[in-house]
């Protein structure tokens, strides 16, 4: 196999950050507002390569990383580079998943969820951008979080918050559908960032 700089070097990436090509060590597993995530082949390792106009939040979201290695509720960091980083791979389900899929989410899990983002507190951090897409129910059971190039960001985030309370005040009722077309979620998290669901604000 190359090394995980070669295998970066190997994605290549459009003006409108579309991708074009990769070398065949990687698989795409996932698609976000700054990055293409990889599945190594052969290994248990998964590399986020940033778009090539907002690699610099490569180096903020690996510093984050590694201000919360040992807690491990957070996936383990191997390498980093200019745009890429390089972690575990978690077997499971996003929240977001679970829900479309009808894996039920517990109150358990809530309060799993409330704990680690406890310890990214107490680590100094001031956790953010919380949502149904960065939580993963891993294939075991645990709890782990993703996505943390925000925890920096000095405002207040209401989005945990207000997913507790939505979890409490619908999904937790036996009338509520455990299974939820991912098209219905969309909708409910558009509206949500335009601020137009009553008694729910970011």
């Amino acid at each position: 196999m190359n090394s995980y700089l070669e295998l970066a070097n190997s994605v290549i990436i459009d003006k409108e950050n579309r991708l074009v090509s990769c070398d065949k060590s990687l698989r795409l597993i996932g698609t976000g507002r700054s990055a293409f995530v990889f599945k190594v082949t052969s290994t248990n390792k998964a590399m986020k390569v940033f778009f090539p106009n907002l690699a610099y939040i490569s180096i903020e979201e690996a510093e984050i990383y590694q201000s919360l290695q040992g807690i491990h509720y957070f996936p383990s960091i191997y390498e980093t580079g200019s745009n890429y980083i390089i972690m575990d791979y978690i077997e499971g389900y996003t929240l977001f998943e679970c829900m479309t899929y009808g894996v039920v989410i517990t109150a358990d899990h809530i309060k799993e969820i409330d704990y680690a983002l406890s310890l990214a507190s107490a680590a100094g951090l001031n956790p953010s951008d919380i949502h149904l897409r960065n939580i993963f129910i891993t294939s075991d059971g645990n709890i782990k979080l993703i996505d943390v190039a925000r925890y920096r960001q000095m405002k207040k985030c209401r989005q945990w918050s207000n997913l507790k309370k939505a979890h409490r005040q619908f999904y937790r009722k036996r009338f509520f559908l455990k299974k939820v077309p991912a098209s219905f979620l969309n909708i409910l998290a558009s509206l949500y960032k335009r601020g137009l669901i009553p008694n729910y604000r970011l």
